[in-house]
């Protein structure tokens, strides 16, 4: 006997089988109840949901010897017909290579026909929206009043694309991606009925990689179980699918945690010599991220995180030793990293930099970089010299200069500095800083200028209290009183090319202004 694949041997044969979508297991049922079927359907959602196998179990539900009826006998001649896909009663056609005008005109003169043997004839079209615009137009008037034996069925992954005169003329339901928690009990049910021996992390980490398609998760076990000798274990499964493991990513966190970059370094590494794509990783280290925001803000809560609850007691434990505020800026910065990568034709290269530069202990480096205080002797010793030198005439002293300039180069020297002394204050308030330069220094102000998509940390940075941290540390770095000025690079250039007009620049010489917008 022939081997059938995991994905057609546990294909849905009636409506109790069907996985994550009692929402349309529901609506079809009263409809059938009630008789009050709709002439046609459409249903759209992702890949490997249940479209089709819906589409064939509500016509067998029609068209079964005792129908029609919610519970198929799947003995009768019209059940088995159906299941074998040779049923004469219930045609299938595929959207994409049957497009065409012609193919709608043959397709509409069979529409006329009744059927041979059930109650229905049933057209199933997966991936409708293929369909070509002369082609919808041909199909119109048979859908809008086709023959009362006559059920139309549309499947597609892309509803946007079919035409608005198809969809007012159909019954739309929306199939959901299946969570994990259903696909790993559904993949429990296979294994025991195959009697395969599987270690229940393979299928949380299929499932995981299924994207919500329990016809992929299916596939990637069916893999798995032929690759295998014995029992089909974690490892056998990162080494088959290319798989980033869930523990790595809670220990690359752990090493962000604990500010060790050598660490984070060496562990990713280890990953891309394993073989895994930094890319991958790299969405999967923004998605763990993700889920530890909802952790921290839901309580572990598995219906928004979509994974067991071991592992959400796991992602909650880690969310305490991080802030909200060091959560968003990790984010913020991964993202980033997606950006430059694209950039940079390179993957691993931006990926290594944010991994660092997430694991640096900034807090440290900034203390060491800031100037000490002078200790009490030393101070009561200036103090002693100053009365020495004090003119015997009792003349006053000249007062200290209230603000000592400051150049810009002299600002660049030390913004490293900077920046990396408020990471041990705000972290987000440093990953959002670094990613701004100074360009001007003109008496007590210093204007910080950030790329033209950042204005968002722009606007942050602009919060009273964000900016009096900056300014503080400014201040005490550069060993002088400064203020700060937030500008994007559309709003520096405008400002230089709005200086350079005689009119404007004699203007800001004889009032000592500048320049807020260019008239």
């Amino acid at each position: 006997m022939a081997y059938t694949v995991f994905a057609l041997k546990w294909r849905p044969q009636d409506f109790e089988s069907i996985v994550g979508q009692d929402h349309i297991v529901g609506t079809l049922k009263n409809a059938i109840q009630k008789n009050r079927l709709a002439h046609a359907y459409l249903f759209t959602g992702p890949r490997g949901v249940g479209k089709t196998s819906t589409a064939r179990i509500l016509a067998k539900a029609l068209n079964c010897k005792e129908g029609p009826t919610v519970k198929p006998c799947q003995k009768c001649s019209s059940c088995l017909g159906i299941n074998q896909g040779n049923s004469l009663d219930v045609i299938e056609i595929d959207g994409a290579s049957n497009r065409g005008i012609d193919e709608i005109r043959a397709l509409r003169e069979n529409v006329k026909f009744s059927p041979t043997q059930g109650k229905y004839k049933v057209y199933i079209i997966d991936e409708v929206h293929q369909i070509t615009p002369d082609g919808f137009n041909a199909l119109l008037k048979t859908l809008e009043e086709p023959p009362e034996f006559v059920k139309f069925i549309f499947a597609t992954t892309h509803p946007q694309k079919v035409m608005p005169t198809i969809i007012s003329r159909c019954q739309r339901m929306d199939f959901r991606r299946i969570t994990v928690i259903e696909i790993i009990s559904q993949l429990e049910k296979i294994i025991r009925e195959e009697k395969a021996a599987v270690d229940k992390e393979v299928l949380f980490a299929v499932a995981k990689s299924s994207d919500g398609s329990l016809r992929d998760a299916e596939s990637i076990l069916d893999q798995l179980v032929s690759f295998s000798q014995g029992s089909v274990s974690l490892k056998d499964a990162i080494s088959v699918l290319g798989m980033v493991e869930q523990d790595v990513l809670f220990l690359l966190t752990d090493k962000i945690i604990q500010k060790d970059p050598q660490g984070a370094l060496k562990l990713f590494n280890e990953i891309i010599d394993d073989g895994k794509d930094p890319g991958v990783f790299l969405v999967n280290l923004i998605e763990h991220f993700r889920n530890l925001m909802v952790s921290k803000v839901s309580k572990a809560d598995t219906k928004l995180v979509d994974l067991p609850q071991e592992v959400c007691d796991r992602l909650f434990k880690q969310s305490q030793s991080l802030s909200l505020e060091e959560i968003f800026s990790t984010f913020n910065v991964l993202v980033g990293t997606q950006e430059m990568a694209k950039r940079l034709d390179s993957q691993r290269i931006p990926l290594e930099i944010s991994l660092v530069r997430l694991a640096y202990n900034s807090k440290q480096a900034g203390e060491k970089s800031k100037i000490p205080a002078p200790k009490k002797e030393e101070q009561a010793a200036s103090e002693e010299t100053v009365k020495d030198v004090t003119p015997k005439d009792n003349v006053p002293a000249q007062a200290p200069q209230e603000h000592k300039s400051v150049s810009l180069d002299q600002v660049k020297n030390i913004w490293s500095s900077i920046v990396n002394s408020l990471a041990g204050i705000k972290m987000s308030v440093s990953t959002y800083l670094s990613e701004g330069e100074p360009t001007k220094v003109q008496g007590n102000i210093l204007t910080v200028a950030f790329p033209k998509n950042y204005s968002l940390y722009k606007e942050s940075l602009e919060k009273k209290e964000n900016r009096a941290l900056i300014e503080k540390a400014a201040s005490e770095l550069c060993n002088t009183e400064l203020r700060i000025n937030f500008i994007l690079a559309a709003q520096a250039k405008q400002e230089q090319d709005a200086r350079s007009n005689p009119f404007v620049k004699s203007a800001l010489e004889m009032f000592g202004g500048r320049v807020v917008k260019e008239g």
